[in-house]
């Protein structure tokens, strides 16, 4: 009987794993089917024609700016607070409040951060339609998925590190950014991956900021499009599904080497400080 619910599990896993990778599969393979006749030097790096033929340069530029501006404002909140939740307040009533609202703020759609943003970045703050705006109303989409990630993994780290590093006479801040920090590390980068892959995916929060300007930005406050905007815009217009594909593929790309790069740049820290 054991064995028949061992086998019955095992078979459950390998099922459930196989049909998470024949989705993906089936997903990027249906992209580059689509779209990958449409990949060409001209089309990546060349400027964008409502008649047909352009490329998508301007947009990708758009998207670099919104990734970049949005983790360079978020990480560092981000870290910061859970940072404070997890090693300095005073665990109560007060901790579990913010900790339930960081939750919370996860699950609440898109389109409504985007009307916050519309209100009060656009129109408050008078930043216009622009792409500082869409990165600001990112950046408060993706923080609480960065201190949700980044307690975790605090709490993932041995109490016997602290004592030992403590033991030793350092102050409780050296072994945070010696110590904990460092040890925490891959937990962190798994938050801004997260949060790479939501600033990417994000299209109605852009779109109520941002504005749909096809043209390269001449800078942060210049209104312009992401990827993802124009990819549902061509839909729409044209109905053009194998284009929306190229697209697709080329913000595959873009992700895979943002992740590389966070990765990368994750290891020379870690060996920096060991």
């Amino acid at each position: 009987m054991r064995q028949t619910k061992d086998h019955l599990l095992r078979a459950m896993l390998w099922g459930s794993a196989f049909v998470s990778v024949a989705v993906l599969v089936t997903i990027v393979g249906y992209l580059f089917y689509k779209g990958f006749s449409y990949i060409s030097f001209d089309f990546i790096f060349g400027d964008y024609s409502p008649v047909g033929g352009g490329g998508i340069f301007p947009m990708i530029v758009t998207t670099i700016y919104t990734i970049i501006i949005s983790l360079i404002i978020a990480t560092p909140i981000g870290i910061l607070a859970a940072v404070y939740l997890q090693e300095y307040a005073k665990q109560g009533r007060l901790v579990r409040i913010i900790r339930y609202a960081t939750e919370s703020l996860t699950g609440i759609p898109s389109i409504i951060y985007g009307l916050f943003g519309a209100v009060f970045f656009v129109a408050i703050l008078k930043l216009g339609m622009s792409i500082i705006a869409a990165s600001l109303t990112l950046t408060i989409i993706v923080l609480p998925v960065i201190i949700r990630t980044t307690e975790e993994a605090l709490k993932t780290v041995p109490a016997s590190y602290r004592e030992g590093s403590l033991a030793l006479g350092t102050t409780k801040l050296q072994t945070l950014y010696k110590v904990i920090l460092p040890s925490a590390m891959p937990g962190i980068l798994s938050g801004i991956i997260l949060s790479i892959g939501r600033i990417v995916g994000e299209s109605a929060a852009i779109f109520l900021t941002a504005g749909t300007v096809a043209a390269m930005p001449e800078s942060i406050f210049s209104s312009a499009r992401t990827l993802t905007v124009h990819s549902y815009l061509v839909t729409q217009e044209s109905g053009d599904i194998g284009l929306a594909a190229a697209i697709g593929i080329v913000l595959i790309v873009i992700i895979l080497a943002l992740n590389l790069s966070a990765t990368y740049i994750s290891k020379k820290f870690n060996k920096a400080d060991y």
